[in-house]
């Protein structure tokens, strides 16, 4: 499953802007996907002569609008993207981001206090994990009305809340002292090439992409072959299995081992062969745990 980031913002901030500069022109609606650069890919897909490339991407959710049942449409996301006016010159973005943040308190609480009503219903019936599920939800509630997040509480949060507040959130300045999302947004329209002669260097988003891999402890790894050389996203720490998993879910379930070799010894390799020839392609297990840069040719039987 692709990393899910949510695009939040008060009004007229630049949030339209980012959606579309991230998903490119051919994205329309509240939802698309953005790619994670990596030049390690170009490289692969080069030595085995690929046909079609395919980054990793990031699924991209637009919230047009603010107020508890808006922002409630995030509580799956993974990350929160938060964007501030720093053009109009009317604003302040330090002060937005401030009550953006009040915004998402203010959502969780109202989702804390809804589920309370329900749960403390249920705790009537005498069920003792649900008197103490409501007395925790209470405890919640006097921590958010406080004025305090999520993010802070110490105790175990309840897995059905998804709160808002202890999201990771990365915000962008739109304007002279951020990044020109209008622009961006237009160069987004344009072919690759036409696009990078109007820069210095790569796109200010492709930084705020890995920036949000990096706050999530993703790691990419490859799938090489001549058909489709493809990177993939994966929570630091998982395993062959969950790769499998995240490739596709009978590739996991008819897991028998998979092959894997650096992306570095491969390119220099010149190929799955010779990698192999040279020793640096090896077997593992559904135990093994990947890292970033690992190619893997998963076999499997289903």
């Amino acid at each position: 499953m692709a990393l899910e980031v949510g695009i939040v913002g008060l009004q007229s901030s630049g949030k339209s802007m980012l959606f579309a500069a991230l998903t490119g022109a051919r994205a329309h609606g509240e939802v698309g996907m953005a790619a994670i650069p990596d030049p390690r890919l170009q490289q692969l897909a080069e030595v085995v002569h690929a046909r079609k490339v395919t980054p990793a991407a990031v699924r991209v959710v637009e919230v047009r609008g603010t107020g508890p049942e808006l922002l409630g449409k995030l509580r799956q996301v993974d990350a929160l993207l938060v964007v501030l006016d720093g053009f109009s010159g009317t604003r302040v973005p330090d002060d937005d981001l401030e009550t953006l943040k009040l915004e998402l308190l203010v959502a969780d609480r109202d989702h804390v206090e809804r589920r309370l009503e329900r749960v403390a219903k249920q705790a009537k019936s005498g069920d003792a994990k649900v008197k103490r599920e409501a007395e925790d939800l209470e405890r919640l509630l006097a921590h958010l009305d406080a004025g305090h997040a999520l993010a802070d509480w110490e105790g175990e949060l309840p897995p059905e809340l998804e709160p808002l507040t202890t999201k990771p959130l990365l915000s962008i300045v739109n304007g002279p002292d951020g990044i020109d999302l209008q622009l961006e947004a237009e160069l987004a329209e344009m072919p690759e090439e036409e696009a990078a002669e109007f820069r210095s260097g790569e796109s200010a988003l492709a930084a705020v992409v890995r920036q949000l891999v990096e706050t999530l402890d993703l790691i990419t790894f490859f799938t090489a072959g001549e058909k489709d050389t493809r990177a993939w996203t994966l929570r630091r720490g998982s395993t062959a299995i969950d790769a499998a998993g995240t490739i596709h879910s009978d590739i996991a379930r008819g897991f028998i081992r998979c092959e894997v070799v650096r992306w570095d010894d491969l390119v220099a390799a010149g190929g799955h062969a010779e990698a192999a020839r040279a020793g640096k392609q090896r077997l593992e297990g559904k135990t093994y745990v990947v890292e970033d840069g690992d190619v893997l040719n998963v076999r499997f039987n289903v």
